[in-house]
């Protein structure tokens, strides 16, 4: 049972369940309240190297110097890249528009830049870029979010840590300004994966996130957009997202997305962005955000997929993320584009719509934005 008053300073822990136990880093739960048994720990040697004990000092050394960045990486050098959606129309693109989209690309891009410049994590970098774009009312997450066919909005995001695999991700909230921030809270201070509707906002009230009004969310861009969809049922609304991945000084990755769905959508339509392996994902050695028509990223288990083919089939990044953008989902009937970042600080950024807002940050500073395929 939830408390009957989230917002008043409780926590999961204060639940009878999670009181009973705790959670590793890594979200694994063992029983100290419920269970009459502590969990052994097996011998160092045993844990290292199973069956083989380790003999001489320098060795233990060795192993704990080449795990120091989670997966033996030296010192790397920092890069984010963000996406405000793959849902352009050129048509749609005034200069003013363009001057938004740019300056809220640069503004996201710096923000997040100013945590990895620090030695901050590349978790921190992807919430506080995504959380810049979601504040500035310009692409359909946050206070720009498109309305649903009742007008309302329903906001969806996910973040992944590719250094543990621990990950977070909310769906169909209404009254959450930040959805990223939330997500993140998922992650870390609950068992779960994945929250929804009103249990994830009682969630946030229990860790002193207060709701914004739901006329936060009203823009007029995004009202006459529903206005449209509305006189022609048969033709799909705007639709877009945005969405960051990034790598610190450690050679870790993340990755985390964040939207509105769907113009008119109906019935809690869930797209792909807060779906682990569909729209968002990351381990150590490749992170992805994707935008475009959720259905069929979910169906193609586009971001995962991206990185079991480096993995699995040694693809490069660039082509791995070119099959399943400009080839797989198509062939499903899908749209849309994706970014992506290896270990080794390659990007890639491919999309099949007229355009995709995009940007991108390196060690120095320098900031680089596009619409479409050329600028």
């Amino acid at each position: 049972m939830f408390d009957s008053q989230p917002g008043k300073g409780s926590t999961w822990t204060s639940y009878p369940y999670y009181a009973s136990r705790r959670f590793s880093p890594i979200g694994r739960a063992y029983d100290f309240g419920v269970m009459p048994f502590r969990r052994q720990r097996r011998p160092l040697t045993n844990r290292l190297h199973e069956n083989r004990p380790m003999k001489t000092l320098p060795a233990l050394l060795c192993v704990l110097a080449a795990g120091a960045t989670g997966h033996g990486a030296v010192a790397a050098e920092p890069i984010l890249v963000i996406h405000g959606g793959a849902g352009v129309v050129a048509k749609d693109i005034t200069p003013e528009r363009e001057r938004d989209v740019r300056a809220t690309l640069e503004r996201a891009l710096k923000a997040g830049h100013a945590i990895l410049d620090g030695g901050g994590t590349s978790l921190d970098a992807v919430g506080v870029a995504i959380s810049t774009m979601e504040d500035s009312g310009t692409f359909n997450a946050g206070k720009g979010a498109v309305f649903n066919h009742d007008g309302k909005n329903e906001l969806d995001a996910a973040i992944m840590d590719g250094a543990t695999l621990r990950a977070g991700s909310v769906a169909n909230v209404h009254t959450v300004k930040n959805p990223i921030l939330l997500a993140r809270a998922v992650m870390d201070k609950s068992p779960h994966v994945m929250l929804v509707g009103e249990g994830a906002e009682i969630f946030a009230k229990s860790l002193g996130m207060q709701p914004v009004p739901t006329s936060y969310f009203y823009t007029e861009m995004r009202w006459k957009e529903l206005q449209q969809a509305l006189e022609d049922e048969k033709k799909s609304g705007p639709h877009g997202t945005v969405g960051a991945v990034a790598m610190d000084k450690a050679g870790h990755l993340a990755a985390g997305t964040s939207t509105g769905g769907i113009t008119n959508k109906r019935y809690g339509r869930v797209g792909d962005s807060p779906i682990i392996g569909a729209g968002t994902y990351a381990d150590l050695h490749c992170a992805v955000s994707a935008t475009g028509w959720g259905e069929f990223y979910i169906r193609a288990t586009a971001a995962h997929d991206i990185c079991a083919r480096m993995e699995y089939a040694k693809t490069p990044l660039g082509d791995a993320a070119n099959v399943v953008v400009m080839d797989i989902v198509p062939r499903l009937g899908g749209d849309g584009g994706v970014i992506a970042l290896d270990d080794k600080g390659d990007i890639a950024m491919p999309f099949n719509t007229e355009g995709m807002f995009r940007g991108t940050i390196d060690k120095d500073g320098h900031v680089r934005t596009w619409i479409f395929k050329d600028r």
